[in-house]
């Protein structure tokens, strides 16, 4: 698959790579301040042969084809002085924040055709004389219309924000490992893991388990962290703890994030760092204290914490039925059943959901770590 695809992800198993794959991307892209009404947009079609002499130079075939087969969409942006600007196909990551610029939403958008979609939102766009856009090119296509108030959007480039995250982890944590990284076009994602630092962060963790069974699967485990950001406004940059090792990692912390607002630097980001490893103990001990929660109706809880946390109902239904089955009527902890939940994030990575979703559960997850337990711990039947 091509780069300027909608459909392009990449994986990193090393980290120069990575980085020098966001350096890279960083100097490429363009980021270009208008007004709102200078947006025009028009349809693209499979059915309507392109002109190509109306796209912007570099703008490809496979980008205008990807995108006539996708949200169908194309974008100028208006010269005052002179006359309309080259075209750029409009990816599908910058759809919502399109819609957000015009000031319309609803159902009824997506089942317009796209030559009455593209002349409504024209319409709109052409009434915000007041407002700006910060339009955001990369690889042959617009990204991203964000707002042009740093109020509102502010950048924080990708190549600035994983050097403070590998600078901050090389001072706290000798021989962190680094383990996968992840783009497309919608989120940038890196985890790392510090098995230097297992024995001293898991020790009082360790001491409270008594089962042989938690024993034995606490010996899999190793802390890290997960750090993921987006330039399309599908996450702010965010870091957060985690415990890796099993099938899939298990969140164990607050997120901690820096929101691309309110003229947000990356130096605010490097502070929300210093708290998530200063605060790498309390973390663990959350999950300790999980162990001191004895549920007497611990299926009835875990259905009744999936449904307070609105979580994915199918994935949420057979990670249910699969801890009913081995925990059957008896007793569990707390942390047996934190640890059952965690089988949500590998069954929606196994169907194949987007990462941005899987990360959203995950962030989800962990306010199960501070939540009233013994509330959810009621008898009779419990539905979701």
């Amino acid at each position: 698959m091509k780069q300027c695809q909608d459909g392009y992800y990449d994986n990193f198993r090393n980290l120069p790579n990575m980085l020098n794959y966001f350096e890279m991307q960083h100097k490429a892209s363009v980021w270009k301040n208008c007004a709102v009404p200078q947006l025009r947009v028009v349809p693209l079609d499979t059915a309507t042969p392109a002109n190509r002499g109306e796209y912007a130079a570099g703008v490809s075939d496979y980008a205008i084809a990807d995108t006539a087969d996708n949200i169908g969409l194309a974008a100028a942006i208006k010269d005052p002085s002179t006359s309309l600007g080259a075209y750029y196909p409009i990816r599908d990551t910058a759809y919502k924040s399109l819609l957000d610029r015009a000031k319309i939403n609803g159902t009824v958008l997506p089942k317009l055709s796209r030559e009455v979609l593209a002349n409504t939102l024209n319409e709109c766009l052409a009434v915000h004389t007041k407002s700006n856009a910060l339009v955001l090119i990369r690889d042959e296509k617009i990204n991203a219309f964000h707002s042009g108030d740093v109020a509102d959007y502010s950048v924080l480039p990708v190549p600035e924000l994983l050097n403070a995250l590998v600078s901050s982890i090389n001072k706290r944590f000798e021989d962190a490992k680094f383990i996968n990284g992840y783009t497309d076009h919608s989120i940038c994602i890196a985890e790392f893991t510090f098995p230097a630092q297992r024995e001293e962060i898991m020790e009082r963790y360790e001491k409270a388990l008594v089962s042989p069974s938690q024993k034995a699967l606490a010996e899999k485990l190793v802390p890290g962290v997960f750090f993921a950001t987006s330039d399309t406004g599908v996450s702010a940059a965010r870091i957060s703890a985690r415990l890796t090792g099993l099938k899939h990692p298990i969140p164990i912390g607050e997120v901690l994030s820096v929101d691309h607002r309110n003229n947000s630097k990356v130096s605010d980001f490097k502070d929300q760092l210093d708290m998530v490893f200063s605060k790498f103990h309390d973390t663990v001990d959350q999950l300790t204290k999980l162990l001191g929660i004895t549920l007497t109706n611990p299926v009835n809880a875990m259905t009744g914490i999936c449904k307070r946390l609105s979580l994915p109902k199918k994935p949420a239904l057979e990670a249910i039925n699969m801890f009913g089955v081995t925990n059957g009527t008896n007793p569990a902890s707390a942390h047996d059943v934190f640890f059952a939940l965690q089988e949500i994030l590998f069954l929606l990575k196994i169907a194949d959901y987007p990462q941005s979703k899987i990360f959203s559960v995950e962030e989800t997850l962990t306010r199960a770590l501070t939540i009233n337990w013994k509330r959810f711990d009621v008898p009779g039947t419990v539905s979701y």
